[in-house]
């Protein structure tokens, strides 16, 4: 099949999802235009800042796009195209989006609270404290998942394949990403500067301001490499997210988002721009079966493989975090919430469908070919851009610029996410540190979580990413089944429609179980066999442990305030 009708199919099935359904689900639960946001309400300069429609969804996309969307369905396609386009496009309209936007609508409904403390309104205090433990531990596995992706996209001396030795001579493309990425961090902070004392700026304004900044740092990275090799990219990182999870949400992510989501959206264009010119044909085979065999012999099932691979592209629990966590405090009217929290994961959705059609293109014999999934990604695009007339390594830095920018904007907010889940862990009933104890108040200071968060992301990280990615998506999902419960909750007790989660939910704790099962007698097989090292599989095993275990408790505690008598909850 021709790549452009699978876009098509893709673009008419996912608006038609947004405009049907999406809008279905904002008008049985209700939106009140009139109602005072708690981004208004609250607004102090740093967490609460009102903002316009398109800066939050822009900070919502560009935090949710992450590495997901790219790298799930390039390694699923392994499955063969159909499957993962099918779960792509149900998965994304009926499972990602209803969660995403029901996690934006609960938090702002209820003063910007994030799932945690949701959770302990409509559940109770033991329901949190499980549910924040469990947030934390998956937040490590993002930040190390993401990070040794990014790093390894910056590493200007990679491994030769052939030789198993780094290169000598440094590789441009990823030296001038590295360098645009670093100028980035640096114009974001400006650019937040100036809307700080431009208020209510011109969207158009300032859309061209960030069209020009980007377009800048581009000729100055491009002209300027930065070299250096994945260990010290790893510390870079680890530096900058320590800034984005403690200075002022207007200072560093939400400019730097805004502007990489223009970026974003000149990648899809670009795309799909490049597949209406190049009219790539769907090389994948369409099915390879539900059992798959490796060449060692090892075997992977279509269930519940196929789901926890693709994972951010159709539906992600961190993205409830991201929703409750940040972009509810930004919310400056409840009208703005379909379009950020469905709308979003929409577009993310075809982002992943974009990934498909491009692997396809260039796979080989009916299977993706060799090569990280952003190598493939990167140099898939540039292809379709070449026939553009631009030149190849002008495409290539540009597309390993935006895939890296991908992760970069998801790690800075997990960081957060993560430095905020710690703190809660902590929280009693006051989070005001004059009231808390001596040990309480370092518990609950963000430069010592922050350190705590980033420090056990690096520690997984040097498992490197294709051995957390399975745990990953696994916990990913289960986080996203937890919060659908959470949420059925929460539409239940405050008389909406909830009904609509019910399928979604149990969907997801049946292949994340599986997944987590499958992983930990993997796990446990490499430690009796002896190929076991602690800080990779050992690690892995003890959080694979400790996310089932956590997973059942928040689940049952959830499931017994839903599934109880009304009586008996109005008693």
């Amino acid at each position: 099949m021709n790549g452009l009708v699978i876009i098509l199919i893709g673009v008419i099935a996912l608006g038609a999802g947004y405009i049907l359904y999406g809008r279905w689900l904002a008008n049985k639960w209700g939106i009140d235009p009139k109602a005072e946001t708690p981004a208004v309400k609250y607004e102090d300069g740093e967490d609460y800042v009102p903002s316009s429609k398109f800066t939050v969804f822009s900070h919502q996309f560009s935090s949710i796009a992450g590495a997901g969307p790219v790298t799930g369905p390039i390694l699923a396609s392994v499955f063969g195209w159909v499957p993962v386009l099918l779960w792509l496009i149900i998965g994304g309209l009926f499972f990602g989006a209803v969660q995403d936007f029901g996690a934006l609508y609960a938090s702002v409904k209820n003063e910007g609270k994030s799932m945690g403390m949701l959770i302990e309104k409509y559940i109770g205090k033991t329901g949190r404290k499980l549910f924040m433990l469990f947030c934390w531990l998956f937040t490590l596995l993002v930040i190390a998942a993401f990070t040794d992706m990014v790093a390894g996209t910056f590493n200007a001396f990679p491994v030769d394949a052939t030789t198993g030795k780094a290169v000598s001579k440094a590789v441009f493309a990823n030296g001038a990403a590295a360098s645009v990425s670093m100028l980035f961090i640096l114009v974001a902070v400006i650019m937040g500067l100036i809307l700080k004392k431009v208020t209510n700026m011109n969207e158009v304004v300032k859309g061209v301001l960030a069209v020009v900044l980007i377009v800048a740092m581009f000729a100055v990275g491009m002209k300027l490499p930065l070299y250096a090799d994945k260990t010290v990219w790893i510390y870079v990182v680890m530096a900058y997210l320590f800034l984005a999870s403690v200075l002022p949400m207007w200072l560093l992510m939400q400019p730097r988002d805004y502007m990489t989501t223009y970026m974003l959206l000149g990648m899809i264009i670009g795309a799909v721009v490049g597949v209406l010119v190049a009219h790539p044909a769907m090389n994948l085979n369409a099915f390879n079966g539900f059992t798959l065999v490796a060449a060692d012999g090892t075997k992977s099932y279509l269930f519940p493989t196929l789901f926890v691979t693709i994972a951010c592209g159709a539906v992600s629990g961190f993205h409830s975090l991201v929703s409750s966590g940040t972009s509810s405090k930004t919310i400056r009217n409840e009208k703005d919430m379909p379009m950020v929290g469905y709308g979003a994961m929409i577009v993310e959705s075809l982002l992943g469908i974009v990934a498909l059609v491009v692997v396809g293109a260039v796979a080989v014999n009916g299977t993706k070919p060799d090569g990280t999934p952003f190598a493939i990604f990167s140099a898939g695009v540039a292809g379709f851009l070449e026939k553009l007339g631009l030149p190849v390594e002008v495409a290539t830095v540009f597309m390993t610029m935006c895939v890296s920018a991908l992760a970069l904007t998801s790690l800075d907010s997990v960081a957060r996410i993560g430095r905020m889940s710690f703190q809660e862990l902590f929280y009693e009933d006051t989070t005001d540190p004059a009231q808390m104890g001596a040990v309480r108040r370092v518990l609950t200071n963000k430069y010592f979580a922050t350190v705590i968060t980033l420090f056990f992301g690096w520690l997984l990280c040097l498992g490197g990413y294709n051995n957390v990615w399975p745990l990953f998506g696994s916990a990913n999902q289960l986080l996203a089944a937890l919060v659908l419960i959470a949420l059925a909750v929460f539409l239940k007790t405050t008389g909406r429609t909830g009904w609509t989660l019910y399928i979604p939910m149990f969907a997801m704790l049946a292949v994340t179980f599986t997944a987590l099962v499958q992983k930990t007698i993997a796990l446990v097989q490499n430690v009796v066999n002896g190929n076991a090292t602690f800080l990779v599989d050992g690690l892995q095993l003890i959080i694979a442990i400790l996310l089932m275990v956590l997973g059942v408790l928040v689940a049952a505690s959830c499931f017994q305030k839903l599934f109880k008598k009304k009586e008996e909850q109005t008693a």
